[in-house]
C-alpha cells in the first residue's frame, strides 16, 4: 500500500512538475556590445524585459491580460547581436538547435536580418525580425516562417520627404551620407528617389558611405562643408549617429544646412544638448516622443520608464510591438492546437495577415503575403528645453500608413519612382 501510495505521489508530483515547468522559450537577439548597444540595443532588450516579466504576471492591460503566453510562462534567452552576420546566423541555429526555442525575436542590422532569414527558412521555424530596414527581405525573398512587424525604411524616407514638401523646406541641393551596407544604401536610394519625386529639379552633390561603425567623421565633415547643400541627408543610427552629431556639431554643420535624419529619435536622451535645435528626424514610426496619446501606451511609457529612469525609444518601441502580435498570435494558435503550445506552422498561420493595437498605432501585416508590417508613422524638429533638461520634439507630423508604405505587391522603390501611386494622404 504504501509502494502504490508513493507511485501514485510521484507520479502526481511529476506530472506537476511537468506541467509547472512548461515554457515558451523565447529567443530574443539585439545588440549587447559594440557602438549600436547603447542607445539601441540595450533599450530594446530592457523593453523586452519588462513586457515579458509583464506578461508572466499577468499585468498587461486586455487583450494582453493572460498570463505569459496563454497561460505558459515565457522564457526568453537573450543574444547579443554584435559579431557580424555569419556569427549570427550560427547564434540562430544554436537557439533553434541546443537552446530549443520555440521562437525568435530579434535582429537590428539589416545585413544580419538579411543573413538569418533563410536560415530560419531552411530550419523551418519561427522568426519574428523586430527592426532592420531593408526592404529587400521580402522584396526580393519570399518566406513561410519569418516576418517582420515593423514598417521597413520606404516609409522612414518618404515621410521624410512629404515633411519638407508640406512645410515648404527648401531642397534644391541634397548632400548625403550613409553608412556602406544594405541599410545606408536603401535610405539613401529611397529618399533620392522621393526627393526627385517631390522636389523635381533638386540637385544631388555629395554622396558619402563611410563604413559601418566608422566612428571617425572629420573627413566626411569637411567635406560636407567643403560644398555645402540646401539638405544634408543622414541614416546613421546608434553609435555612429551619436559621434556624427558630436563631431559635426562644433563645426557648425548643422549651422551651415539643413540636417534631416530618417531614424534618430534614439539618440536625443544620451545627446541632450549637444544635439543642436532644428534637427528634422524620424523614429521610424510614431514613437517616443512622437507616439500617439493611448491608455496602452500610457502604461508602456509608464513600464518602460519606472524600470529604467529614461522614457522609451524607437528601439523599445519596436520590441514591445513586436511581443505584443507574438503574445495574440501564440494565443490564436493554442486555441486552435487544444490549449497545446503550436508549432511553427500553426503559429505562422496565426501572425500571417494579423493585425493588433501597439503603443504606437494600429500594426498590420498587410504586404509580403501578410509577413510584412505597415504603420503610421511621424516626423519633427529638435529643440532643447533647458527648464527640462532634454531634447524635444516640435512641429511634429503624422502620416497615416496608406501615404508613407508601399501598397501590397508592388516594391518599395517601384513605387516611389511611379509618383507613389495610390497613396492615401490627408
Amino acid at each position: 500500500m504504501k509502494r502504490i501510495e508513493a507511485l501514485l505521489i510521484g507520479g502526481l508530483f511529476a506530472a506537476g512538475s511537468a506541467c509547472a515547468q512548461e515554457t515558451f522559450k523565447l529567443g530574443v537577439v539585439s545588440f549587447l556590445s559594440g557602438s549600436a548597444a547603447e542607445s539601441f540595443g540595450v533599450p530594446a532588450v530592457n523593453g523586452a524585459k519588462a513586457v515579458i516579466e509583464a506578461f508572466n504576471k499577468g499585468q498587461a492591460p486586455a487583450p494582453y491580460n493572460k498570463v505569459g503566453f496563454g497561460g505558459v510562462r515565457i522564457e526568453p534567452v537573450y543574444v547579443d547581436e554584435n559579431g557580424g552576420a555569419t556569427k549570427q546566423v550560427q547564434e540562430l541555429r544554436n537557439l533553434y538547435d541546443r537552446d530549443k526555442v520555440d521562437a525568435v525575436v530579434g535582429y537590428v542590422g539589416s545585413g544580419d536580418c538579411l543573413a538569418v532569414a533563410p536560415v530560419a527558412e531552411e530550419m523551418k521555424k519561427f522568426l519574428i525580425l523586430y527592426d532592420c530596414g531593408t526592404p529587400r527581405i521580402f522584396e526580393d525573398g519570399k518566406y513561410s516562417y519569418v516576418f517582420r512587424t515593423a514598417s521597413h525604411a520606404v516609409m522612414d524616407n518618404v515621410a521624410l520627404a512629404r515633411y519638407l514638401k508640406a512645410r515648404s523646406i527648401k531642397a534644391g541641393s541634397i548632400n548625403y551620407i550613409n553608412q556602406d551596407y544594405a541599410w545606408g544604401h536603401d535610405s539613401r536610394n529611397d529618399f533620392k528617389a522621393a526627393a526627385a519625386q517631390l522636389f523635381p529639379g533638386s540637385k544631388a552633390q555629395t554622396d558619402l558611405l563611410p563604413k559601418f561603425g566608422a566612428g571617425q567623421y572629420g573627413t566626411e565633415i569637411s567635406a560636407l562643408l567643403a560644398q555645402p547643400a540646401d539638405l544634408t541627408h543622414t541614416s546613421l543610427w546608434g553609435g555612429d549617429l551619436q559621434a556624427f552629431v558630436l563631431q559635426a556639431g562644433p563645426r557648425d554643420l548643422f549651422k551651415r544646412t539643413q540636417v534631416v535624419i530618417s531614424a534618430g529619435d534614439h539618440v536625443l536622451p544620451g545627446l541632450g544638448d549637444k544635439m543642436p535645435d532644428g534637427v528634422i528626424l524620424g523614429a521610424r514610426g510614431a514613437y517616443g516622443l512622437m507616439s500617439p496619446k493611448s491608455a496602452l501606451n500610457d502604461w508602456w511609457w509608464k513600464l518602460y520608464e519606472d524600470a529604467n529612469k529614461v522614457y522609451p525609444v524607437q528601439a523599445p518601441y519596436r520590441m514591445v510591438q513586436s511581443l505584443l502580435g507574438l503574445k495574440l498570435a501564440v494565443e490564436k494558435a493554442m486555441v486552435a492546437n487544444g490549449g497545446k503550445k503550436p508549432s511553427p506552422e500553426q503559429l505562422a498561420a496565426a501572425l500571417k495577415g494579423s493585425e493588433w493595437e501597439s503603443p504606437a498605432g494600429r500594426i498590420r501585416m498587410n504586404l509580403a503575403d501578410g509577413h510584412q508590417a505597415t504603420q503610421d508613422t511621424a516626423i519633427g524638429r529638435t529643440k532643447y528645453d533647458a527648464a527640462k533638461k532634454m531634447v524635444t520634439l516640435v512641429d511634429i507630423q503624422r502620416f497615416p500608413a496608406d501615404c508613407v508604405n508601399p501598397p501590397p505587391g508592388v516594391k518599395g522603390e517601384d513605387w516611389i519612382k511611379g509618383g507613389f501611386a495610390g497613396a492615401k494622404c490627408p
